[in-house]
């Protein structure tokens, strides 16, 4: 089985699973952990088991994930919420035992932990989510319970990277419209109508607004890996469907 990408910087159990290993066959071949796609369920039930066994040492762990709406609004976990998923775009948790899980296939998963205060958390930050403030919904919900924000750490995962994701220039002045600003994480185009836009980078000056200065990045781009799921190379490819993968950590029981 292949090792799954870790950070140095984050002491509790995570990792940043790629395709390897799993049992989903096909489009969603090695370890789609996505109930959105249209994979076999019990296929990516298997996989989510396989997930949790790896960072757990259990495969009945539960592995814990939102019906991700491209939102700001993070949630807090006490249990096992199962199929019940709640509609949220980050989740955090004091409880140990529960594997906190992101499914992404392009947009960026980012792992937050205060280990001293024993509050973790991940979410889901597409751009949608970034710039609206999923960062800060998370770390204001880790801060109500117990986080400091100078001590969160934070680790950013596999995710496309600027020169994969071209955009227009519609894209572009919605967030220049934002904050001008912004304007800095676009690099001209093909031509004059399209842009590279740097979604980690975007992330990482979130998370540095939002007062977290220890900042790890993976520094790989998921639609240049066949080693991971990406929704922009399936659409180049027009392929019907796409896998997920999923980013997670938890606190030790």
């Amino acid at each position: 089985m292949t090792d799954h990408l870790k950070s140095p910087s984050l002491e509790s159990p995570h990792a940043f699973f790629s395709r390897a290993g799993g049992v989903s066959t096909g489009l969603y071949k090695g370890l789609n952990c996505g109930p959105g796609s249209r994979d076999n369920p019990a296929s990516v039930l298997e996989n989510r088991r396989i997930a949790a066994k790896q960072l757990s040492g259990s495969a009945d762990t539960p592995v814990l994930s939102c019906y991700q709406v491209h939102g700001n609004t993070a949630m807090l976990a006490t249990d096992d919420w199962q199929a019940d998923r709640p509609k949220a775009d980050a989740i955090v948790t004091k409880t140990p035992g529960l594997i906190l899980g992101i499914l992404t296939a392009d947009c960026t998963p980012v792992l937050f932990e205060d280990a001293e205060a024993g509050v973790i958390g991940a979410a889901h930050a597409g751009w949608k989510g970034a710039a609206s403030g999923i960062v800060d919904s998370t770390v204001r919900l880790m801060e109500a319970h117990g986080a400091k924000r100078n001590r969160i750490k934070a680790a950013v995962g596999p995710t496309i990277h600027q020169k994969s994701y071209e955009v227009d220039s519609g894209f572009k002045n919605r967030f220049e419209e934002a904050d001008p600003s912004w304007a800095n994480f676009f690099t001209s185009g093909k031509d004059s109508k399209h842009f590279q836009f740097d979604l980690p980078g975007f992330v990482t000056m979130r998370l540095k607004s939002a007062g977290i200065e220890s900042v790890w990045m993976a520094g790989l781009d998921t639609y240049t890996s066949e080693d991971h799921f990406s929704y922009r190379r399936t659409t180049h490819r027009n392929e019907p469907d796409y896998g997920r993968q999923l980013s997670a950590i938890m606190l030790k029981p």
